[in-house]
């Protein structure tokens, strides 16, 4: 019994040992295909409308606003009621552009969201509904229509002169106010392949690709053609269920490289850097200059019987002061943890690493792409 239940445990322990190396393995940095890369046709495309809201409680286009008057008369006139523009008054209608997306393979009858932005000198939108509006895409067809009420993220009150505002009421939305009625025709399998786009073009990212799906569709199969471009021929086998096989292919694994860049936002003092970030052998005196200017205004008063007059002088003191800045080295690093520590022991505040990471870039020092926004 005993030399049973070792067998047993042995075939257990193998089979636990032949699962685990037949599982794929999966790099720290690794990222999902889909996560990285599209497929060539999978995309949205963008519609534009011009529209009417009505319903505001005195907040619309002003009586200036030619475009809205006359726009409101043409729609009344629609209607079957005759006004001139001249006649309108329009505190409680506001001209508006109307924009939304058109997901890939939309079908008709599908709801999608749409932004509304105030055209003309609409106060706030608060409380409005959008009359009915068509939208087009590029090509001038209409491929949705939409309305309903307006939702405003924000508010905008005004009296005796004084005014709150809170975010943008001159902009809403309408979740799921637009029905397609149209989809857009396209054939994703009509030239026989797959065609996988990185977001990222970069030449090893396109190798790697190459080799994880190859490794799973068996050598060969896929082929990089660009730093960009991944292209999966389909069979006979895979043309009768190229849905599935994206679908597989999407779930692969793939560790992605990356460009060693910093990025740096002057206006907010932010600092980006990759991992990939290197820095020369580099000695380096970072010191502070401080500069305090006072003014003191003193009455000059003159002597007793003189012909002077009193007067103001103002005097003024400027000091110039300079922390002494002591030259560090840093060493060659080989992380982005030891560029960061040595620029902190430096003492240096965000802003100005900032000036330091421009030092080191016009030194040759800087092994990386700066990129200031």
């Amino acid at each position: 019994m005993a030399f049973l239940s070792r067998n047993k445990l042995l075939r257990l322990l193998l089979a636990v040992l032949v699962t685990v190396a037949a599982m794929p393995i999966q790099r720290a940095n690794a990222a999902r295909l889909k996560d990285i890369a599209d497929i060539e046709g999978v995309r949205s495309n963008q519609l534009i409308g011009f529209g009417i809201v009505v319903g505001l409680n005195g907040t619309g286009d002003k009586k200036g606003t030619l475009f809205t008057s006359q726009s409101v008369s043409n729609l009344l006139e629609r209607l079957g009621v005759r006004v001139s523009p001249t006649d309108l008054k329009l505190a409680n209608v506001a001209a508006v552009i109307v924009t939304a997306d058109l997901p890939p393979f939309a079908k008709p009858g599908t709801k999608v969201d749409v932004n509304i932005s105030s055209l003309g000198d609409a106060s706030t939108l608060q409380g409005g509904t959008l009359l009915l509006t068509p939208l087009k895409g590029a090509d001038s067809k209409v491929y949705a229509v939409s309305q309903g009420p307006v939702s405003v993220g924000g508010f905008s009150v005004s009296q005796g002169g004084d005014t709150a505002q809170k975010n943008h009421p001159t902009v809403g939305v309408i979740a799921l106010g637009a029905t397609v009625e149209r989809g857009i025709p396209f054939d994703l399998f009509a030239n026989g392949q797959v065609h996988i786009v990185l977001r990222d073009p970069d030449f090893m990212t396109a190798t790697r690709v190459q080799g994880v799906v190859n490794g799973y569709m068996g050598k060969g199969r896929a082929k990089a053609i660009d730093s960009a471009s991944i292209v999966i021929p389909l069979d006979q086998g895979m043309s009768s269920s190229p849905v599935e096989l994206i679908a597989k292919l999407e779930q692969l694994n793939v560790e992605p490289d990356t460009v060693a860049k910093v990025v740096v936002n002057e206006r907010t003092g932010t600092i980006i850097m990759g991992e990939n970030v290197r820095v020369s052998t580099v000695a380096l005196a970072h010191g502070n200059l401080n500069i305090s200017i006072r003014k003191e205004t003193q009455i000059s008063q003159p002597n007793a019987l003189s012909e002077g007059q009193t007067a103001a002088v103002d005097n003024t003191d400027i000091d110039v002061g300079e922390e002494g800045g002591q030259f560090s080295l840093i060493n060659e690093t080989v992380s982005l943890g030891e560029v960061v520590g040595a620029l902190n022991n430096l003492g240096a505040t965000p802003r100005d690493m900032i000036a330091i990471f421009e030092a080191l870039q016009r030194a040759g020092a800087l092994h990386a792409e700066l990129e200031i926004m």
